[in-house]
C-alpha cells in the first residue's frame, strides 16, 4: 500500500489521478487507460516498492516480468517467451506488470546473434501499440544503459526520478519501519535521527532499524536510541561510498 511508502507525493498524486480511469471497464471518452511509468534514480530509495504499491492503489494483480528468465539459447525462443508472457498479462488484465532494473533486461549486444535487439524491438512495439489495461511499472538504476528508444513519449506515460529522501521523508521511513516491528515510534527522537542520517537511502534506514534490533537482542534489552546511534555511526551510506556516481546521477536529473 502507498501508506507504507514514504515521500514521493508527485508520483502518488499522478497515480491517484489515473486510478479511476484504469479501473473502469470503459474509459471516459477521449482517454485511453494509462500505459505505465518508468522510475529512475538512486538505488535503495523505494522505486521497486512504489512500483509494487501501484498495483495496490489500482486494486489489481501484480505480475513480475523477469527478462532474465525469458532468454533461451535456441533461435527465436526468447522472443516467443516474451510474446507468451505479454499475452498472459493481457489475459490477466487489468493488472500491473513490474519490471525491475529494466536496463539489464533490455541491454542490447552484438554477441548474441541479434536476440537482445529483437527482444527490445518486440517489447517497444507492444509498449507503443497495446490498448489493454496492463500498466507497466518499470525501474532503472543505470540511466546510461537505457536504450534511447525506451525514453521517448509514447512508451511510458511518464518518467519519474526517485531521489535520496529528504529529512521529513527520512523521519517517515524510520517511523514506518519501527511500526512494522511493533515498536512505538514516539519512544525515539525521530526528528534528530532523521537529521543525522542525511544521505541515507530508504533501504539503509530500514537496515539501520534491523541492525539496531540485532544489537539490542544481543544485549537482552529493548531497542533504544543508543542502539540506533551506534549503527548510524558505523554505517557509511551508498551516497558516501559511491559519492561521485550518485552526485553525477542527481545532477543529471536536476534539469531533466
Amino acid at each position: 500500500r502507498f501508506a507504507e511508502v514514504a515521500g514521493m507525493p508527485r508520483l502518488k498524486r499522478w497515480l491517484q489521478l489515473r486510478a479511476k480511469v484504469f479501473s473502469a471497464s470503459e474509459p471516459p471518452p477521449g482517454l485511453d487507460p494509462p500505459r505505465g511509468m518508468l522510475l529512475l534514480g538512486v538505488q535503495g530509495c523505494g522505486k521497486s516498492l512504489a512500483a509494487r504499491a501501484a498495483a495496490g492503489l489500482f486494486g489489481v494483480p501484480l505480475l513480475h516480468l523477469d527478462f532474465g528468465a525469458l532468454f533461451n539459447r535456441y533461435h527465436g525462443e526468447s522472443e516467443r517467451n516474451l510474446r507468451k508472457s505479454i499475452e498472459a498479462a493481457e489475459k490477466m488484465a487489468p493488472c500491473v506488470i513490474w519490471i525491475d532494473e529494466i536496463e539489464k533486461g533490455l541491454a542490447t549486444s552484438d554477441s548474441d546473434g541479434g536476440t537482445s535487439k529483437r527482444m527490445l524491438g518486440t517489447f517497444l512495439t507492444w509498449l507503443s501499440e497495446h490498448r489493454s489495461r496492463v500498466f507497466v511499472a518499470a525501474t532503472a538504476n543505470d540511466i546510461s544503459s537505457l536504450p534511447p528508444e525506451l525514453m521517448r513519449k509514447g512508451r511510458f506515460d511518464e518518467i519519474f526520478f526517485v531521489d535520496l529522501p529528504d529529512q521529513a521523508t527520512r523521519r517517515a521511513i524510520l517511523e514506518i519501519h519501527l511500526m512494522r516491528r511493533q515498536i512505538k515510534p514516539q519512544l525515539f527522537p525521530l526528528e534528530k535521527l532523521a537529521k543525522v542520517t542525511r544521505g541515507f537511502s530508504g533501504a539503509e534506514l530500514e537496515h539501520l532499524v534491523v541492525s539496531g534490533l540485532y544489537l539490542a537482542h544481543a544485549e537482552g534489552s529493548d531497542l533504544t536510541t543508543n542502539h540506533l546511534a551506534a549503527e548510524i555511526k558505523s554505517t557509511r551510506p551508498l551516497s558516501v561510498i559511491r559519492a561521485e556516481e550518485i552526485t553525477e546521477l542527481r545532477n543529471w536529473a536536476k534539469t531533466r
